[in-house]
């Protein structure tokens, strides 16, 4: 009976405010995950961090962390407004400008938590779980993605709904697509406030 009651205890319900903060944290774990095991920049600029239960890899690079501090903030306050609609990572071979991988976070938000009304309670513990298998899939990409064996750089597209202002350094941009990809989905989480599907699509080696 007292085991049955602790577990009720554990369980809440996810505020639109902490939800956005949830979702924040993982573009962000995410990004310098899929930067470190793709080798965009130097493994020497990384260091290891403890979160969601499993070593993460992240970036030491002060420019790096100043450019995805001011981009996710600001994603973090379009989640907040359930404006958000999908965050993608995209890089691209620096010489050529290339398209060579697009990584996709594609977000549903719960309009009604949105407008106030209640959400179904969810354990945070068990979000967190499902951030780790994604962030896992997200290391254990290399064994089927193509080597980045070119200078890369990248870019960070934001998708919304009907915004009021944009803040003046962003840019409009096109979808930066990549012909005939090879798209692979990963697993999603689930705050009950947002709901968050990551894929990868990459340029398919030729074949000769």
């Amino acid at each position: 009976m007292s085991m049955q009651c602790q577990t009720q205890l554990q369980r809440s319900t996810i505020t639109l405010k902490g939800s956005a903060q949830i979702v924040s944290q993982y573009f962000e774990y995410a990004v310098q995950s899929i930067l470190y095991q793709r080798g965009v920049y130097p493994s020497e600029d990384f260091k290891q961090k403890k979160e969601y239960g499993i070593m993460l890899w992240v970036s030491s690079d002060d420019s790096l962390n100043k450019y995805l501090t001011t981009v996710l903030s600001q994603t973090k306050a379009w989640l907040e407004s359930g404006k958000l609609r999908q965050l993608v990572l995209v890089i691209t071979d620096a010489n050529t400008s290339e398209v060579m991988e697009r990584w996709t976070f594609d977000v549903e938000t719960n309009q009604e938590a949105v407008a106030g009304g209640k959400v179904p309670e969810k354990a945070e513990s068990e979000i967190k779980g499902e951030i780790a298998g994604i962030l896992r899939q997200i290391c254990a990409s290399v064994s089927f993605l193509p080597l980045l064996d070119t200078r890369c750089s990248i870019d960070i597209l934001v998708y919304t709904d009907n915004v009021d202002e944009v803040p003046a350094e962003w840019e409009d941009s096109d979808a930066r697509n990549i012909k005939n990809a090879e798209v692979v989905s990963l697993r999603a989480f689930s705050t009950k406030v947002h709901n968050v599907k990551t894929m990868v699509a990459y340029k398919a080696e030729e074949v000769l």
